[in-house]
């Protein structure tokens, strides 16, 4: 085998164990009868088996085909299909189905919409807060190329936590979100999310997270780190990148624990407020209402869409 595509073995560490118990059956069943998308089934997240155990999924909106094609990620790129309009009043009812206190929703870039897909996004919002008021709504956004007022679009729906992910450095942005840009968009995207929202006095969280293991150095993240603190970022999250497919980009090391802890206390003194895991995999558990209660790091089990072995730290707010 070449050594440039030998797949370094996996720690121990990374391994998780299986459950497809009657919860997550039941999840597995809501999603078919509403015809909707995961990103733990796309993404093809290990992680599945528990969350849907444990009756949490991340939805995935505006189709199963993505207009990019990023070195990490294992959804289907192409040419997507028209969006369905039928799909916020899915998302909807799946989350009353399955009883959400906190939904998650992401979804594929829709390059091919003038607004990015903005409007749908902010239907999807709309729709679940009206038929599940007290369900906390999280959204993972793409870039919307920039567009200052998709994005606003997005805010007008007012979720709870608006989350971008940065995802890698700056230094390997072309290789690994080609069509992607570090400042002009994706650092300008949570400056904007962030000032209006102390603007208007709400209480959204703003969020965003990155993978390690695709080249980059221990500086690099935390000078990565430091940037999202000075766009006023609140909750971070760090996670191990695993290839998710043979076309993806190889895993150049992978992280010990010892080294996430490092890049936890580092995020703490720089002030990150909220947990530093992956913002679907135990999203439930990041609700501002919880980050008084819990003020210790945890090893998480393992990622979600870029597969990431993640830190999840509960810092105290008070």
């Amino acid at each position: 085998m070449n050594k440039a595509t030998q797949r370094i073995p996996k720690p121990s560490w990374l391994k998780i164990r299986l459950n497809m118990g009657e919860d997550f059956l039941e999840v597995r069943r809501t999603l078919n009868e509403l015809d909707l998308h995961t990103v733990c089934q796309e993404a093809r997240c290990p992680n599945i088996y528990e969350c849907w155990s444990n009756r949490t999924a991340t939805f995935m909106i505006a189709g199963d085909v993505c207009t990019r094609r990023c070195g990490f990620c294992a959804v289907s790129k192409g040419e997507p299909k028209p969006l369905d309009h039928d799909e916020p009043a899915h998302v909807a009812e799946a989350v009353r189905k399955l009883n959400l206190r906190h939904a998650v929703i992401t979804g594929v870039n829709r390059d091919d919409k003038s607004d990015g897909g903005a409007e749908h996004w902010a239907a999807t919002i709309r729709a679940v807060r009206a038929l599940n008021p007290d369900c906390k709504v999280e959204v993972l956004i793409p870039d919307f190329e920039g567009n200052d007022d998709a994005l606003d679009v997005v805010l007008d729906a007012r979720p709870d936590v608006l989350n971008h992910n940065t995802e890698t450095v700056p230094r390997l942005y072309r290789r690994v979100r080609p069509h992607a840009r570090y400042r002009e968009w994706t650092m300008k995207l949570l400056a904007r999310a962030a000032e209006r929202r102390d603007r208007e006095r709400r209480g959204m969280l703003t969020k965003s997270g990155i993978m390690v293991g695709l080249g980059e150095t221990a500086e690099e993240i935390i000078e990565t780190m430091r940037d999202l603190r000075a766009v006023d970022c609140d909750v971070l999250t760090v996670g191990q990148y695993l290839q998710p497919a043979e076309r993806r980009l190889p895993v150049e090391r992978y992280y010990t624990p010892e080294e996430f802890a490092d890049f936890k206390r580092a995020g703490l003194e720089m002030g990150f407020r909220g947990p530093l895991v992956r913002s679907s995999y135990h999203a439930h558990e990041h609700k501002p209402e919880n980050a008084h209660k819990i003020s210790e790091a945890i090893l998480a089990e393992q990622e979600a869409q870029g597969r990431r072995r993640e830190l999840r730290v509960l810092n105290n707010l008070a």
